[in-house]
């Protein structure tokens, strides 16, 4: 199924995209799956983030070989993890602001996944079973703000740094999708998720043996090289094969 989460009467709604028609749901799908008996044509839907909107988002750094090696900074031996706080979530077709004492804005294009229930020290082999799904993500990132303080936080969590979406997928297993980030058209990342070096079943066990990922929680795989600045006027494209576009403007 490939699922969304809508504006509805001023308040968010999740639904089951079947072609280009939403049916509405009574709850989030990792609720379970209960039609309200309503259903829209998605040309006719405003599309927010598909996670919950209290959701934590565990982000995994330099998890791909050539984005480790463009930094600097050596290759990890296991995966690193930081978080970006819930003020971060914005919508497909969203804006990003970046407060003025920010000189570099930084486009990060991820493959995300999306937690359905509790997940606490998960066998990899099991990660299917706590997953609702795969998404895209953009961890925008205030470089110069990042570097500066010498560690992640505030760089990486200011209001709208977390753009997600536009759907969440379960028909896909995302061991080897093509991923792609467009700047203003003009293609500035491309891999492949088969190339990160700490796969999602392995990412998933890693985590929730330190951590609970409750449902609608979001884990950010890492991004591929060919990270690059972001200024006004630019509009963000992070694409992944088999899960859809995210577009975001920046403003």
């Amino acid at each position: 199924m490939k699922y969304v989460c809508i504006l509805r009467e001023e308040r968010p709604v999740w639904g089951v995209l079947q072609g280009d028609t939403v049916r509405t749901l009574t709850a989030p799908p990792y609720e379970g799956i209960c039609y309200d008996g309503g259903s829209l044509s998605l040309g006719e839907c405003t599309l927010l983030a598909p996670c919950a909107p209290t959701a934590k988002i565990v982000c995994v750094g330099k998890n791909y070989y050539d984005h480790a090696m463009e930094m600097g900074e050596g290759v990890p031996e296991k995966p690193i993890l930081f978080l970006k706080a819930a003020n971060t979530i914005n919508h497909p077709e969203g804006e990003v602001h970046a407060p003025g004492f920010v000189s570099r804005l930084d486009y990060e294009g991820e493959l995300a996944v999306v937690i359905k229930r509790r997940a606490k020290d998960v066998k990899p082999e099991d990660f299917a079973d706590y997953i609702l799904g795969f998404t895209c993500l953009n961890d925008v990132t205030a470089r110069d703000v990042q570097k500066g303080d010498g560690q992640w936080t505030r760089g990486k969590s200011m209001d709208g740094f977390a753009p997600v979406g536009p759907v969440v997928t379960d028909e896909t297993d995302g061991a080897d999708l093509a991923i792609q980030t467009r700047l203003n058209g003009q293609v500035v990342q491309s891999s492949r998720t088969s190339r990160l070096m700490h796969g999602v079943p392995e990412l998933i066990s890693f985590i929730t043996a330190s951590m609970t990922l409750e449902p609608g929680d979001v884990v950010a795989t890492g991004t591929p090289a060919g990270i690059g600045p972001m200024v006004p006027g630019d509009t963000v494209e992070v694409e992944i094969q088999d899960v859809g576009v995210l577009r975001s403007h920046i403003v």
